[in-house]
């Protein structure tokens, strides 16, 4: 294990969190810098749903095949993280049910498990579920807390050397003789500003990735694409629901304790620091959730908010729901001519891990270090190891 070699990872969400955990395991010394708390971006403002691939396998394919095999894995290295509740893409109309053998094929490419079930079935599973149902599609979706389950993979990196900085934003990168060579950073509790020294610096901020990029003269093709959420009093449903249909505003409502959150909508920002929030979006949310629930539609609402996908739009004229949830790594001296810099960006909360693999394999072969991933098997320790 080449522990001579530092890397520093900026960007404290989920990503952030499963990479630091990944290199630490292949015996890297690691520093992570956070601006905020730790998942105070896009990653602690997700649904909270642990994806079965469903809402993707029609027209997305390749990220819902990402989804349903990282859906597995989490599940066997985060035990009791999730609530396995499954999920339901339930049809409500006769579009709906026009669009039943499409959505089932494309399950089926993407090794999905299904089940048809009737109306009356839907019903007596999920008792509020609008009364003119047609039939449901269950998968094996789940819901978790989107800040516990980083914070595992935060715990067991922390435990096994990594140096985990919140609060601490990087204002410049470091550069000799046109390499990236460390970060210069500013620290939000004691406002010094020092610079970190690595052998490699890895970009994992998300909607922010560009923005930072930008700091070596590096480019990313990041959209960051905001969504509205709301969460409602009161759990209207025990299990995912979900619109059988294309994906579209307000066609998914995951339960969350107490709580039902409603989602979503879909538009462009230039700056992920200024998103905003349209009421028109939030009453939207009201009325597509209650066509799946009508008891949503008058439940009081608990809170709203929006978060910025970072969906990669290389290449494409596509905006919003039409772009790809899959994630890329770039290698910014082959992609730009900067060495030493390494961004990865979009996917999914569910797709952290593999994110991060991808990322960690190819910083082992800049660095010419040969070990090999093991966080696959490698139980994560539970959330509250952070704080100890």
């Amino acid at each position: 294990m080449a522990t001579q070699f530092h890397v520093v990872v900026i960007g404290g969400g989920s990503t952030g969190a499963a990479l630091v955990h990944d290199l630490t395991l292949r015996g890297l010394k690691v520093t992570l810098v956070e601006r905020g708390e730790l998942t105070s971006g896009t990653a602690g403002r997700h649904h909270g749903l642990l994806h079965s691939g469903g809402r993707y396998a029609v027209n997305d394919q390749e990220s819902a095949i990402e989804c349903i095999e990282e859906n597995r894995i989490l599940r066997k290295i985060a035990p009791g993280s999730f609530e396995e509740n499954d999920g339901l893409f339930v049809a409500i109309t006769d579009e709906d049910v026009a669009y039943l053998e499409t959505f089932l094929a494309g399950c089926e490419a993407c090794h999905i498990p299904t089940r048809v079930l009737t109306a009356e079935q839907v019903k007596r599973l999920e008792p509020h579920i609008n009364p003119q149902v047609k039939l449901g599609v269950q998968v094996p979706d789940a819901t978790m807390d989107c800040w516990r389950l980083p914070m595992r993979f935060f715990a067991t990196a922390k435990h096994n050397g990594a140096d985990i900085r919140p609060y601490t934003e990087v204002i410049g990168m470091l550069r000799t003789a046109g390499i990236v060579t460390g970060v210069r950073v500013r620290s939000h509790v004691t406002g010094q500003e020092y610079d970190i020294q690595a052998d490699l610096v890895v970009n994992a901020t998300g909607a922010w990735a560009e923005k930072v990029s930008e700091m070596a003269g590096a480019r990313v093709p990041v959209k960051p694409t905001p969504g509205v959420m709301v969460a409602v009093r009161g759990r209207w449903c025990n299990m995912v629901i979900n619109r059988l249909n294309k994906p579209s505003d307000g066609d998914i409502i995951v339960p969350q304790r107490g709580l039902s959150v409603i989602g979503t909508t879909s538009w462009t920002v230039e700056d992920p620091d200024r998103l905003g929030l349209p009421a028109d979006h939030v009453r939207l949310m009201f009325e597509k959730g209650g066509e799946l629930i009508p008891a949503v539609r008058h439940a009081p609402m608990r809170a709203a908010w929006s978060a910025a996908r970072p969906l990669i739009a290389e290449g494409s004229a596509q905006e919003g729901r039409a772009l790809p949830r899959t994630f890329k790594c770039f290698d910014h001296k082959v992609r730009d001519g900067v060495e030493g810099l390494v961004t990865i960006s979009g996917g999914k909360g569910t797709t952290m891990r593999a994110m991060a693999e991808a990322t960690a394999d190819v910083v082992c072969a800049k660095l010419g270090i040969d070990a090999p991933c093991r966080t696959k098997e490698v139980v994560l320790l539970p959330y509250w190891a952070y704080y100890q």
